[in-house]
């Protein structure tokens, strides 16, 4: 690439706000002693936004799927609560000279042009709610901007896009406690998030919504089969409710093949690292079912020895899915739905991360993609926060309508 189109990159890049709607957090990362003010070992933190000129972060109060129950709910209510509360001390208490809560897309463009990064909040996974629906608006108070009905497996609200590997449906779309929760969604200016459930709930949403509706971090089926992906049909109707579809730089929807290669590489080099230095590797799925410090702990000899396998110099196995490959997607989305329906999302410390955007302090590496490509600066800025904070506001005047109406 050429030295004047990359410095043009960067010339954009610093003017361009940038949004990425996907962002998940560790509540252990938000304490006196841990947090974000330090360059942490996860990928997204204050030094790497800086340092990459990320600029604005939905971070995520997300719940896994658990039992239909009201201590399911309960516990989930718990952990949702626990999230939220880390958010708001970042901004209030660990870092408020350097990073700020936006609840709005005006807020947002005001803490940017201050100096300041930007947090939003999303909510990945409605699960918690229970069968409270008054807790929507809790939730809206407490600066959530977009909601999931459920995540992997079905909830209380609508099937997830997990029930197409076995064709097992619990609601056949949206249930009736999921319609009141639209409902309340749309009242109070909260996006609702397609990305998790399945195509059919999709259509119910859309059909529902008297708002438009985004899919936080989703990328195109059409270049990748995985169930997370939205078809070409989905695409259309999201283009005609006026959505936006934040493409996802998550490898294995990005490319299942490559990103499988690339892993089975990296994991018998891990394991001979392991071995090497007499360490216990715990597979990654059993990672997951571990609690508290043993998953901590397995974790982190995980990422060190993935780290040290990725740089080492024999790497004539490893040919991972790189920031390329996820402009592909963008491409496809842009040239099937438009450009004022497709925006940016990584999934950072949720399993996110390309080759080349690894982590917050490499975002300028997609911008210079983007240019190389031919976007505009005009288009880059739409890819990067015009679209999606558009929708925000559109779902703002439909609320300001119904409650307007209500009195």
């Amino acid at each position: 690439m050429s030295e004047n189109r990359s410095d043009k990159a960067k010339e954009i890049h610093e003017r361009v706000m940038t949004v990425d709607t996907h962002v998940d957090i560790n509540v252990a990362n938000f304490t006196d002693a841990v947090n974000y003010t330090q360059k942490l070992t996860n990928q997204v933190n204050l030094p790497n936004m800086e340092a990459g000129g990320l600029d604005v972060a939905f971070f995520i109060v997300y719940t896994g799927q658990g039992d239909l129950n009201e201590q399911g709910y309960d516990k989930a209510y718990t952990n949702a609560m626990s999230k939220f509360d880390a958010i708001h001390k970042l901004t209030k208490e660990i870092a408020p000279k350097r990073i700020a809560l936006a609840t709005t897309s005006a807020e947002a463009r005001k803490i940017y042009a201050s100096g300041k990064k930007v947090a939003m909040i999303g909510v990945e996974n409605a699960y918690p709610l229970g069968t409270d629906i008054s807790r929507v608006k809790q939730f809206y108070d407490l600066g959530a901007r977009y909601m999931s009905l459920s995540h992997n497996g079905h909830s209380q609200f609508c099937d997830s896009n997990t029930g197409e590997k076995e064709g097992v449906w619990l609601h056949n779309g949206v249930s009736d406690l999921g319609k009141e929760v639209i409902k309340e969604m749309n009242k109070w200016g909260m996006m609702i998030d397609v990305s998790h459930p399945s195509k059919e709930a999709m259509k119910d949403m859309i059909e529902l919504s008297k708002a438009p509706i985004i899919a936080s971090h989703s990328s195109a089926r059409a270049l990748c089969n995985h169930s997370r992906n939205l078809d070409d049909e989905q695409l259309g109707w999201l283009k005609e409710n006026g959505g936006v579809v934040q493409t996802v730089a998550f490898s294995s929807y990005i490319d299942t093949e490559k990103d499988k290669k690339y892993q089975e590489a990296l994991i018998k080099k891990i394991e001979v690292l392991a071995k090497e230095q007499n360490l216990e590797l715990i597979p990654r799925n059993d990672i997951r079912k571990l609690t508290g410090k043993a998953q901590d702990d397995a974790i982190a000899i995980y990422m060190k020895l993935s780290k040290e396998a990725k740089s080492s110099e024999d790497n004539s196995l490893i040919n991972p899915v790189n920031v390329a490959d996820f402009v592909n997607h963008i491409d496809y989305l842009v040239g099937k739905i438009g450009i004022d329906h497709v925006g940016i999302s990584s999934d950072f410390d949720g399993g996110g991360g390309v080759e080349g955007w690894n982590d917050a302090s490499e975002t300028l590496n997609v911008t210079i993609e983007l240019v190389k490509r031919g976007y505009t600066e005009a288009q880059i800025a739409q890819l990067w926060n015009g679209n999606l904070l558009r929708v925000l506001d559109e779902v703002e005047v439909v609320a300001q309508k119904i409650q307007a109406a209500k009195m």
